[in-house]
């Protein structure tokens, strides 16, 4: 099955060593993902630490099995989401870190977090922005009997959904595709596409 991804991420563009913080809330495949694409030798770049929310998450042992630290910042604990934010801002500058990754954060960030890293978080989202903002974007494409969906590598922006996009792959949707089959061929991209995402936007940066 033919998947278009744009721009060309067969190979990396060179670029600096990066520092690393993961924000997830559920399985952590997308972390995994990345950390595998370090570990291979394609993504020069260290995790510094992974931030989760769900106290259920996957994504700490996956961390574990990556020797990555990882730190629960359950957001029940906290009064607002300007409280959470703060403290993750606070954790990922105790780690070092220079950008941060969404990878399966199901929380909407405020400024707080997004105005200590401006330019420097990225998000994944399951759709060819900026159609299907949201949530249930894969449900909305079969919805609304889309022939292709995707998803999307983008900067994070208060507006949702919203910020410069990176890189996308596009996914065919066929007949009689359920939710659950479609997501998964998109899950099988977006595992494609973020490593090489993090260093296309750091070679953007840096520019």
């Amino acid at each position: 099955m033919a998947t278009l991804i744009s721009p060309d991420h067969s190979e990396f563009p060179p670029h600096p060593r990066l520092k690393l913080g993961v924000m997830a809330s559920g399985s952590g495949s997308n972390f995994e993902a990345i950390a595998q694409s370090i570990q291979d030798g394609h993504l020069n770049a260290d995790i510094q630490v992974v931030i989760y929310n769900n106290p259920d998450a996957k994504v700490a042992e996956r961390a574990n099995r990556f020797s990555v630290s990882s730190v629960l910042l359950n957001h029940r604990e906290f009064d607002s989401r300007e409280d959470l934010d703060q403290a993750i801002v606070n954790t990922l500058k105790d780690h070092q870190v220079e950008w941060v990754i969404m990878a399966g954060w199901m929380r909407i960030v405020t400024p707080v977090l997004i105005n200590a890293f401006p330019n420097r978080i990225l998000n994944i989202h399951p759709s060819l922005l900026p159609s299907f903002k949201g949530n249930r974007a894969v449900h909305q494409a079969l919805e609304a009997e889309v022939k292709i969906t995707g998803c999307t590598v983008h900067l994070v922006v208060p507006e949702v959904d919203s910020g410069k996009i990176i890189i996308q792959a596009a996914v065919p949707v066929l007949e009689d595709d359920t939710v659950e089959a479609l997501q998964a061929r998109i899950h099988a991209q977006e595992h494609q596409i973020y490593p090489a995402a993090i260093a296309i936007a750091a070679i953007q940066a840096s520019h």
